[in-house]
């Protein structure tokens, strides 16, 4: 890798999926994380990651053959918007509607949340939690 600078949040270093076909995720996940202004952070032959999130293909040497199991996963989002064009961005590349952009009072006052199916059947989630003052965007750690 020759990432030299990275950004964290406090509890995940980095989620990987080991998906099916590559492509179509690779493809999935690069337009959804422009929808949400997240930079791809590198892609190999069968590997790419943003930020924390990795996907590779089965024949990798860390999958060892084995696809990943159906997981849930929420991405944050900056506001209404970015989670409507994230949801509608999913659509239009392969993913289908596992729950359209709304409000979702029964997790909590100002929920607003899109969920999608990827390629692979995960149920993907991107959620604004309403207004509210973050300390700093992200940690960066650089190396």
């Amino acid at each position: 890798m020759e990432t030299n600078e990275l950004h964290r949040g406090r509890l995940i270093d980095h989620i990987q999926f080991v998906v099916k076909d590559f492509g179509a995720s690779y493809r999935f996940y690069s337009a959804v994380f422009k929808a949400l202004g997240i930079p791809e952070g590198g892609k190999q032959d069968g590997f790419a990651w943003w930020d924390e999130f990795v996907i590779t293909s089965a024949e990798s040497e860390a999958a060892q053959g084995k696809l990943t199991g159906r997981t849930h996963l929420a991405f944050q989002a900056a506001d209404k918007k970015m989670v409507d064009l994230f949801y509608h961005t999913a659509l239009e590349v392969g993913g289908r509607d596992n729950g359209k952009p709304g409000d979702r009072q029964q997790y909590h006052p100002g929920y607003y949340a899109g969920f999608v199916l990827d390629p692979d059947g995960n149920n993907v989630e991107a959620v604004y939690h309403g207004e509210a003052k973050r300390s700093a965007t992200s940690i960066k750690i650089t190396f």
